[in-house]
């Protein structure tokens, strides 16, 4: 069974919550010893005095450390923790970090008295966004979206997701998916690319949205496809209706490409129903979703997405049904929805805390919202999102003495190091 080599990197003198959801497996590497942490009724799969074996970027082996010492091994480098917490890397499985301008003048006008619809007329709203997208070079949208994930990255977030959706012409949309794979190629972090063309009525479509639909779905999304991994759509009564969604998803579908959707944020569409049953890997926002709907998640694997920060901003009273969702065993993820208009955030742990103190999740949820949970929103939980054998070692490092500490604090960062693949990053 002894796999050790003496090549690997170890990590040892960590306290780890390993978020992996069968961590009575782990065991000894030496001594086939169970090595979870039985009084851990929390759910963090905490494990104690054991040594992770790292090697090509992935998991090897867990080991007592004790008995690597009574072994005299010796490794090719060691990282001591030194009582410190590790973690799973953090993932943000639903971001807007891709886009031109922003609208913090129309944020001072709302809270100035202005309401949405003047704002719009006087061109505020997503298409602000959009024209500033579509004016913005490839080069300028690079910078200020590199500014912009340094934060995430800085709190121990080591994938992205990252959506289009301010092109909304086929131009503007390559450009913004271009730009989110180049943040993964310069920055130590992995990004999954969303497309989300089908966000908003194009201007040059205004008052026939099935017109746009459709070229959404003979133009964007063939000439996307080699771009992203997922296509998502908003479903709501200010962007898009069932059959307009459906038709979007049929089209990435015969792509080979992943189904996403934002759903039931501002009212009761069913949309979150309609793309579950269409196999989709996440439904998003879900303030308005039914108990049938739940219902229909759990059934179909499709993970809940909530987004906290738009609740806040958006000053929302409708909260998502987490007893429903709990009942039904719906994996929940949590996200920052970073955008300029709805939700401008740009720290996964303050989502942690929001959906903790706003929506009513326990720590070890909001932390598997940020993990496991997440990582299978994006469809990856086989290659990241927790602390087991082969899968990638995307480690996030804390200065805290319990897992709960790090959705806790309000404004601060604990982080102590992250290691992406399992070298330390530096950005």
């Amino acid at each position: 069974m002894n796999s050790i080599s003496g090549n690997e990197v170890i990590f040892r003198g960590f306290n780890i919550a390993s978020m992996a959801p069968n961590s009575a497996s782990i065991r000894c590497e030496l001594s086939d010893t169970p090595l979870c942490d039985s009084t851990d009724n929390l759910n963090y799969g905490m494990l104690h005095g054991t040594a992770i074996g790292v090697s090509g970027g992935k998991i090897k082996w867990f080991a007592l450390e004790q008995e690597l010492d009574r072994n005299e091994l010796t490794f090719a480098q060691t990282v001591n923790g030194e009582g410190k917490l590790l973690t799973p890397g953090l993932i943000d499985c639903h971001s807007h970090l891709v886009f031109g301008g922003n609208r913090t003048a129309e944020w001072e006008q709302r809270l100035n008295g202005y309401s949405y619809e003047e704002i719009a007329k006087q061109g505020g709203g997503i298409l602000s966004t959009v024209s500033a997208t579509r004016a913005a070079s490839e080069e300028e949208l690079f910078q200020t979206a590199a500014e912009r994930i340094k934060f995430l990255l800085s709190e121990g977030v080591t994938t992205v997701e990252i959506k289009s959706g301010y092109g909304l012409n086929l131009d503007s949309e390559l450009k913004m998916l271009r730009v989110a794979n180049r943040l993964g190629l310069e920055f130590p972090v992995s990004v999954e690319a969303t497309l989300l063309a089908a966000h908003a009525v194009a201007p040059e479509f205004k008052g026939n949205p099935d017109a746009f639909i459709q070229h959404v779905c003979d133009t964007i999304i063939p000439q996307s496809a080699g771009l992203c991994s997922s296509v998502d759509a908003f479903c709501e009564t200010i962007a898009f209706d069932l059959t307009q969604t459906k038709r979007v998803f049929e089209c990435a579908q015969q792509q080979g490409l992943n189904i996403k959707v934002h759903a039931e944020q501002l009212s009761h569409t069913g949309a979150a129903a309609l793309a579950a049953n269409m196999g989709a890997i996440s439904a998003d926002h879900l303030e308005y979703l039914s108990a049938d709907d739940c219902a229909t998640l759990s059934r179909q694997g499709t993970v809940a997405t909530l987004l906290p920060g738009a609740f806040y901003c958006l000053n929302e009273k409708q909260k998502p049904p987490i007893a429903a969702l709990r009942d039904n065993q719906v994996s929940i993820a949590i996200a920052t929805d970073s955008n300029p208009g709805s939700s401008p955030v740009l720290s996964l742990l303050l989502m942690g805390n929001m959906a903790c103190n706003l929506f009513g999740l326990t720590p070890s949820e909001a932390i598997a919202g940020m993990t496991i949970n997440a990582a299978k929103a994006l469809k990856l939980d086989q290659s990241i999102g927790s602390i087991e054998k082969n899968k990638q070692a995307d480690f996030a490092t804390w200065n805290v003495n319990s897992p709960a500490e790090i959705v806790y604090g309000i404004g601060g960062n604990p982080s102590a190091g992250v290691y992406k693949l399992g070298k330390r990053t530096q950005f």
